[in-house]
């Protein structure tokens, strides 16, 4: 298991295009993948999940990906996030 803590940068924060490419982006890997926010825990891999997180601008979140292939999970989720999720 690996994870990380980022700070959501993109200004209108985890919206329905950015939470749809986050979430197809990490369906694509075998491990899961978490986002902990406010003491919850969502599938990173379910759109309506990261939209009920109700995840703003500026917020921290934990990235956590535990699996066989986590690493690499958790640096694309990382450098998407980072990124500002294409906006």
């Amino acid at each position: 298991m690996v994870s990380k803590k980022v700070t959501l940068v993109n200004a209108q924060g985890f919206h329905m295009r950015p939470a749809s490419v986050f979430a197809t982006a990490m369906g694509k890997y075998a491990s899961s993948v978490t986002i902990k926010f406010n003491g919850n825990q969502y599938n990173a891999k379910s759109l309506l999940n990261i939209i009920a997180a109700c995840i703003k601008c500026g917020s921290e979140i934990e990235l956590v990906c535990d699996g066989p292939d986590e690493n690499e999970a958790l640096a694309d989720a990382v450098e998407r996030i980072e990124s500002g999720l294409g906006e």
